[in-house]
């Protein structure tokens, strides 16, 4: 379920940017040679007309080669190669493939709001069929050793005295931090109801009894078409904004010492997340997939020369000095960028396996 989860959202995000790229460059009038999924060595390809649609040994991302991408030597002689477009054209080409993945966030949430997605009945009044529902469940703590998982709705408590019906947060968390031994939840995971048991154990910080799990009273909006496009973008929008805040205060503290990469998740995590959302349910694995293609977005607007944002930037430059960077400084830039990227992934990877063992 975690591969097959994870494979649906690397395989439709790296469609998605690169396809924006594809036909931004058709559009253009840029001959494209290969549309790859995949990084190579290539598994197997199709020719048609003059594209190579191939699949790549390496799941991990794609690509779309242009003709003449690589220096104006290699397209000097074909006026539809991508060295012989206008700047505006390249500029287009290059932003195509993160307008597609805030596009593709936004039909997404459109959609889980079409069909019906978690809200608080306290943000829209439309909110329909609330109840306490488990929003997160910190790893290394007695919640996440019984099995919560977010998702879960929360009927009632067992305190070894008696049984409360419980509705709110604030009702729960007096449960919890009053109880004095064993608390036995019981719990609705879809159409299955569960006893999870737990054992409350002393927050370092506050000194009072913890479980380490989030809860909200969340309920189901669903919306017609048009309020749903107009949600879902609003949503794009806000969500971006927070993604963008997150990541500055993360480069930020990066440069005085200071970065937590404990949060910071690399394929392996991104896979058991993608995993979780999809054994919650549809909308939650729409929504989970919407955000990672927003992150995608914004990432690749980040300045560094193997990324969309530094091809940007090095247009930018160009522009200003009025003839081009030469090919083998930014070639050499480039690689050096993209070893700089493969090295924080594996260690990215790295650390998500030892979390998950």
């Amino acid at each position: 379920m975690t591969l097959l989860a994870f494979f649906i959202v690397i395989v439709a995000l790296v469609l998605v940017h690169e396809l924006g790229h594809f036909l931004a460059a058709k559009r253009a009038g840029i001959r494209v040679d290969e549309f790859g999924i995949g990084f190579p060595p290539r598994l197997f390809g199709i020719q048609k007309g003059e594209t190579l649609y191939s699949v790549n040994a390496l799941p991990f991302g794609g690509f779309v080669k242009l003709h003449g991408e690589d220096g104006e030597e290699e397209g000097s002689q074909d006026p539809r190669s991508f060295a012989k477009a206008s700047k505006y054209h390249k500029t287009i080409v290059m932003a195509a493939g993160v307008a597609f993945n805030f596009i593709f966030a936004w039909m997404l949430l459109s959609v889980g709001y079409m069909i019906g997605i978690p809200a608080s009945p306290l943000v829209d009044p439309r909110v329909e069929g609330s109840a306490l529902t488990v929003t997160q469940v910190l790893p290394e703590t007695p919640a996440f050793d019984a099995g919560f998982k977010p998702g879960d709705e929360i009927i009632s408590v067992d305190t070894g005295e008696k049984v409360v019906l419980v509705r709110t947060a604030e009702e729960t968390s007096a449960l919890i931090v009053n109880g004095g031994g064993e608390l036995s939840f019981l719990v609705e995971r879809g159409d299955e109801q569960m006893q999870l048991d737990v054992t409350p154990t002393i927050h370092p910080e506050t000194g009072t009894n913890f479980v380490g799990i989030g809860m909200d009273t969340l309920g189901t909006l669903s919306l017609p078409l048009h309020e749903a496009l107009y949600e879902g973008g609003k949503t794009t929008i806000t969500l971006s904004t927070l993604i963008v805040a997150g990541l500055a205060d993360l480069i930020r503290d990066a440069f005085v010492g200071q970065a937590d990469l404990q949060s910071v998740t690399g394929p392996v995590g991104i896979a058991g997340l993608a995993g979780d959302a999809l054994r919650v349910g549809v909308v939650e694995f729409i929504s989970f997939t919407a955000i990672i293609s927003i992150h995608l977005a914004i990432l690749n607007l980040i300045p560094i020369p193997a990324l969309d944002g530094g091809r940007l930037v090095v247009l930018g430059l160009e522009a200003i000095r009025r003839k081009p960077i030469p090919t083998k400084i930014v070639a050499t830039i480039n690689m050096a960028s993209f070893a700089l990227l493969i090295l924080l992934m594996l260690f990215v990877t790295y650390r998500d396996v030892v979390r998950l063992f």
